[in-house]
This record gives C-alpha cells, sequence and structure tokens, in this order.
C-alpha cells in the first residue's frame, strides 16, 4: 500500500484489475469500487494531524514561500480535513488533487500542474514527498525533492526513487526548511 501511496483511485483501481482480472476497469467500475472505498475510508476514526505537519508548513510560509498541495486524492473528506488541520494556510486554488489531471504519481503531470498554479519554475520549487510514487512525480517535473520517511519504508525506497534529501519525520523537516531553502 506505502508503494502506491499517490496514485489516483483509478490508477490504483486498474492495477487491480488488471492483476486479478487481465484487464482494466471500466468507468462504471471505478466509481463504484471508488465510491465502496470511500464509505470505508469515512467510517474509520479521523486521524490526527500528523506530528510536525503544521510546524513544516508554517516554516515554508515564513519563508515567503507559498505551499501547494499536490494530492493523489479527489476524496472530499480528505480535502475537508486539509481545511481543519492547517487552517487557513492554504486556498483550495492552491491545491491539486485527482479530480484535476488525467495522470496520477509517479506521471509529473500533478506536479507540473501545481508548479503553474504557484507561477514559478522546477528550479524555483521544492517538492516534499512522503512516497515513492510522489518522489518520482516531483523528481519527473524537474523539481528538488525532499523525502519525508513517515512510514514503515525502507529510506532507500525514498532516495533510489529520486530524493535529493531525505528527513525522518515532519518535526526534521520542518526545523530544517529555512536551511533547506538557502542552500538552493
Amino acid at each position: 500500500a506505502f508503494m502506491h501511496e499517490g496514485r489516483t483511485g483509478s490508477g490504483t483501481i486498474n492495477i487491480v484489475t488488471q492483476r486479478q482480472f487481465g484487464r482494466p476497469a471500466d468507468e462504471e467500475e471505478c466509481k463504484q469500487i471508488y465510491a465502496r472505498k470511500s464509505q470505508y475510508f469515512n467510517e474509520f476514526p479521523k486521524p490526527e494531524r500528523m506530528k510536525g505537519a503544521l510546524e513544516a508548513v508554517e516554516a515554508v510560509r515564513s519563508q515567503g514561500i507559498t505551499p501547494i498541495i499536490v494530492t493523489g486524492s479527489g476524496q472530499q473528506s480528505l480535502l475537508e480535513r486539509i481545511e481543519q488541520n492547517f487552517p487557513g494556510l492554504f486556498r483550495h486554488e492552491w491545491m491539486v488533487c485527482a479530480k484535476d489531471v488525467k495522470f496520477g504519481k509517479p506521471n509529473p503531470e500533478p506536479y507540473l500542474m501545481g508548479l503553474k498554479k504557484a507561477g514559478v519554475t522546477a528550479d524555483q520549487a521544492i517538492v516534499v514527498e512522503n512516497a515513492p510514487l510522489g518522489v518520482q512525480a516531483g523528481h519527473a517535473a524537474g523539481c528538488f525533492v525532499a523525502a519525508v520517511n513517515t512510514g514503515p519504508l525502507p529510506d532507500e525506497a525514498l532516495l533510489d526513487s529520486g530524493a535529493d534529501i531525505l528527513f525522518h519525520s515532519m518535526t526534521e523537516l520542518s526545523q530544517n526548511i529555512a536551511r533547506l531553502i538557502n542552500s538552493l
């Protein structure tokens, strides 16, 4: 699951149906499966905000940089949770989600769209990612990629995917934002 984090829902569904049935899912199957997945997702308790994440976003903003969210999710409850966990720090027009792109991560399209929304070029951006597919997408978009290992993956999974630097927590990232930005 962690190796597929960041992929759009339809992309993940197609991988599973291809493996199970030898064919991609049609549009109706994708809608039904995604609706069921969303139902299950919303039945689980809402997770706490990741320790250090708010501080990392605030550190980015304190450097005069506009943070853009690039997520493979299109789930409304998750997008609403972003506003709850980071009140006033992201505007809707500063988000790229599954509904905005044709190709999800590891394709660079989501990050290229994020660059466009931010009005910057790849050499003016830092991608922060916690999943190999996202690292690949950020790297393919030409951005500097800071990986944060927030899960059970070995560091090599992120580094081998193209991360330029690795942090072991959002807190560690937040403590190093200014240094990171100034070094680029």
